[in-house]
């Protein structure tokens, strides 16, 4: 075989062909064929990668896009927030708006409510003034009659009996009478219509009680009216002593 290659490349020689054409007589082997078709596919595998990753790019279009959508997000949130801390703030007005009127309505009921006892302790207190004179009267006559015989003596029980009836009715309502006697003179209870000269008792000292006091309650209904005790005086000497004593 090799015998028969040399004489071929003899023959070609003489022959005088040039060596292109033993060059694409190699070229056209099966083998050079298979490797080139071999290179072909490497290069197609090469550059398909390259057009994948040509085509994931971001364009400067996208890029904008996704910047104006983040902007547009930006200015939503921002609003919204603006919009949060609004409400909030109207939250808290009406929040003290209402606790101020819910103070104001508290004090308006304590004060309606402290004014209407207060009339109806003034109304009260009219009426009462109103029946203390006949309380007066009943206390007169028991102190004046003295009954004598039977018949004085029921009627004496009869009118006793409706006074009683009477003071009851004035306890109930909150009416009970003073009692100054023996006590300090006290012009925020007591009216001093006499003075009595007296070295028995502190000046100032209540002795008699001639019109009786009575409270309402804590307060004062009507003062009471008293004899209070004032200092005795020294009497002077006689004018006869004081002669007898010049002569002397």
């Amino acid at each position: 075989m090799m015998d028969e290659n040399k004489q071929v490349n003899n023959t070609s020689q003489q022959l005088g062909e040039p060596t292109e054409v033993k060059q694409s007589m190699k070229s056209d082997s099966p083998a050079q064929t298979n490797s080139n078709e071999s290179d072909s596919e490497v290069t197609e595998q090469v550059t398909t990668p390259e057009n994948v990753s040509s085509d994931t790019i971001f364009s400067p279009e996208d890029s904008v896009a996704t910047t104006e959508k983040t902007e547009v997000e930006t200015a939503a949130l921002a609003e919204l927030t603006q919009q949060i801390e609004s409400l909030k703030v109207q939250l808290e007005e009406r929040s003290t708006q209402y606790m101020r009127i819910a103070a104001d309505f508290e004090n308006y009921r304590k004060r309606t409510s402290k004014e209407k006892e207060e009339l109806d302790l003034q109304v009260k207190r009219n009426t009462i003034l109103e029946l203390l004179p006949i309380v007066d009267n009943f206390e007169r006559a028991r102190a004046h009659l003295k009954p004598q015989s039977d018949g004085e003596m029921t009627i004496h029980k009869s009118y006793q009996g409706v006074y009683k009836q009477l003071v009851e009715c004035l306890k109930r309502i909150g009416v009970s009478p003073m009692r100054p006697e023996g006590q300090e003179f006290d012009p925020n209870l007591h009216e001093a219509v006499m003075r009595e000269p007296t070295d028995e008792h502190p000046e100032g000292t209540v002795l008699e009680e001639l019109v009786r006091g009575y409270y309402l309650g804590d307060r004062v209904l009507r003062h009471s009216m008293v004899k209070v005790a004032a200092p005795k005086e020294d009497t002077p000497p006689a004018p006869d002593e004081q002669s007898s004593s010049s002569d002397s």
